[in-house]
């Protein structure tokens, strides 16, 4: 009898499990939104630890707009799709994406139970408050993406607990005090943005010596002290060091520009402009072949004008203004190939001006102003005039004629302030030569008909007027049959313009995206999109190779996919239509040799890239001379 009961009681407690289980499956297929949202979705509810990080995550926003209202009591469907931002795999939190969202409030510290989110990206909102420690708890974090908030207080040391950290963007907040050293523990960080807040102290050792690192911008804030002389430190390694991107304008730096800075080989940009850097120019800072942009304007550096700079076959744009050079403009300044600013304005600059810029095509922008240059203004400026579009000389003590050219293109402030130079402007005149001696005229009686007798105005005059009244009757006939045929057609063809008021799309064949959110343009060629501008953006890449035209990257995104993505150089490509027209035509060829183009990507502010398939054999050089040297690192593609 007791053997019955227990035997009844198993059976009715199996019974209540599987009508649980029921329940829970028939909860699951009511909760889902559509079939399009769980095409994605592996199925598995998500886990006790992150429903409940992600609730209390909930709870300290502010939410005017109530988009979070998806984000129910059960968390049945967290993991579906149905949570606005939420993406998850395998029932764990991946990733937070709320930007542009009108939220305000604060981070909750429970963040830190979704270990294994790889990417928080809650940028141009309202958020305020600090940055939780807790982020500390997310070994997977990739992506940190918190800029134009409100964030306040300092960053949490605990960040380099996050080891596989990749991109840190906390620009334009209101953070304070150190940036701890540790922020730099990650192998794999390789965009570090932290401008527009109110950071103090120097700049730590650790970031100098960041071999992944590409992009650093630490400007606008309060950073004091000298520029660590260890950028590139290997300790005797052999890594490459990646930095592409170095900005530390409107600081308190002082000290010297360290000659360590000439290791950074990828080097494109430097900018230091408002600070109080103070020496000279490192001579070795001509030995950086990729440096596009040199910018120490506004500082206290003195000595000369390295004539190693005109090595710099590559650079773009030099700005030494507002420091105290006061050498000659060497004559080699024009190995300056590519260059389109120059500005060495308010230093000290003596001697001449050299000839030999005039054999820079490409410069659009001179200002060599409230300098101590002496002579004539070199005609040879004229040669390539047509590019030149601003020109400043003033106040210094030029002298001599200003060549006519030059003159009848720039107003008269460029020339200004040189006691000697003249010819300008008409109030400025050049002295005359003495006219030579002329006998005098041999036929005086001819001077009465250089002037025009008051009856001869008379007919000239009516004699125009009539041609005008003629033209006139000609004329606006028709123009009155013209402009009614014109109406005819409107009515006619209302209906054909209506149909053709739609714009075409990009191309037959392919699909375009939005830049996602770093903005921009993504095209796929054939088939459905197999990937987001985000997803390719955020991809792990390593460098495959370099040549004049750009860096050509393996790309492996966050599926586990590979593609080969080819960084054009901006100076090489052209104009964003033609690319567009040309690279629609490359994306329709297929052939058995020939790997196709299967994307492409423009970005917000002129970026390039080219994505095709990835041949994991190497190339027809490889097969040709060998296998060829691969610099393996996570490299951004932006």
């Amino acid at each position: 009898m007791v053997t019955r009961k227990k035997r009844s009681s198993i059976f009715q407690l199996d019974r209540i499990s599987m009508l649980f289980h029921l329940h829970i499956a028939l909860s699951l297929l009511l909760a889902l939104p559509s079939s399009a949202s769980t095409e994605s979705w592996d199925g598995i509810i998500i886990s006790q630890a992150d429903y409940q990080g992600l609730q209390a995550f909930k709870h300290a926003l502010d939410d005017p707009r109530g988009l979070l209202r998806s984000w129910n009591d059960t968390g049945l469907d967290a993991c579906s799709g149905a949570w606005l931002g939420i993406k998850c795999v395998m029932g764990k939190v991946i990733a937070i994406q709320l930007p542009w969202r009108g939220l305000g409030g604060h981070i909750s510290e429970k963040i830190g139970q979704l270990s294994a989110l790889r990417k928080l990206s809650l940028h141009d909102n309202s958020i305020g408050g600090q940055i939780p420690s807790a982020i500390g708890f997310l070994p997977d974090l990739r992506g940190l993406y918190l800029f134009n908030n409100r964030f306040s207080g300092a960053i949490p040391p605990s960040i380099g607990n996050c080891v596989m950290l990749q991109t840190v963007d906390l620009s334009n907040n209101s953070l304070t005090g150190i940036i701890p050293s540790s922020i730099a523990n990650s192998t794999k960080l390789y965009r570090l943005n932290l401008s527009f807040n109110n950071l103090s102290g120097a700049l730590p050792v650790s970031i100098t010596r960041s071999a992944s690192l590409t992009f650093l911008s630490l400007q606008h804030n309060h950073l004091s002290g000298p520029v660590p002389d260890t950028w590139g430190a290997t300790n005797g390694g052999s890594e490459v060091y990646q930095l592409q991107t170095l900005y530390l304008d409107y600081n308190s730096i002082s000290g010297n520009l360290p000659i360590s800075v000439s290791r950074l080989q990828m080097l494109a940009e430097i900018t230091v402009s408002n600070n109080g850097v103070s020496g000279s120019i490192p001579e070795d800072i001509g030995t950086l072949p990729m440096l596009q942009i040199l910018d120490l304007s506004h500082n206290n550096i003195g000595g000369s004008f390295p004539a190693t700079l005109c090595n710099l076959s590559s650079l773009v744009r030099l700005n030494l203004e507002g420091n105290h050079i006061d050498s000659q403009i060497p004559d080699a300044i024009d190995g300056l190939k590519n260059l389109s600013v120059l500005s060495l304005k308010r230093n000290l600059v003596g001697g001449v001006i050299p000839a030999t810029l005039g054999n820079i095509t490409s410069l659009s922008q001179l200002d060599l102003s409230e300098n101590n240059l002496t002579g004539n203004i070199p005609a040879s400026l004229t040669h390539h005039l047509a590019a030149l579009t601003s020109f400043n000389v003033s106040n210094n003590n030029l002298s001599g004629q200003v060549p006519l050219l030059l003159a009848q293109k720039f107003n008269s402030s460029s020339f200004r302030g040189n006691i000697q130079l003249c010819g300008y402007s008409s109030s400025v005149p050049c002295p005359s030569s003495p006219a030579p001696n002329l006998p005098p005229p041999s036929n005086p009686a001819r001077q009465p008909h250089a002037k025009l007798s008051t009856r001869a105005i008379i007919l000239i005059v009516a004699g125009a007027v009539l041609a005008v009244l003629l033209l006139l009757c000609c004329v606006l006939p028709w123009c009155v049959i013209r402009k009614r045929r014109s109406l005819g057609k409107k009515t006619d063809g209302a209906a054909a313009a209506t149909g053709r008021a739609e714009k075409p799309g990009p191309a037959s064949g392919a699909e375009v995206e939005s830049g996602g959110e770093a903005g921009g343009k993504l095209v796929h060629f054939e088939g459905p999109l197999a990937f987001t501008a985000d997803d390719l953006l955020c991809a792990t890449a390593e460098i495959l190779g370099k040549s004049t035209y750009g860096t050509a990257y393996k790309a492996t995104l966050e599926d586990g996919n590979q593609v080969a993505v080819k960084r054009l150089r901006e100076k090489i490509t052209k104009s964003q239509k033609e690319f567009e027209a040309e690279v629609t035509e490359l994306g329709k060829v297929r052939h058995q040799n020939l790997l196709a183009l299967r994307a492409y990507y423009l970005g917000p502010k002129g970026e390039k890239l080219l994505v095709f398939d990835f041949m994991p054999k190497g190339s027809l050089a490889a097969f040709l001379h060998g296998k060829l040297y691969i610099v393996s690192s996570s490299s951004p593609f932006l």
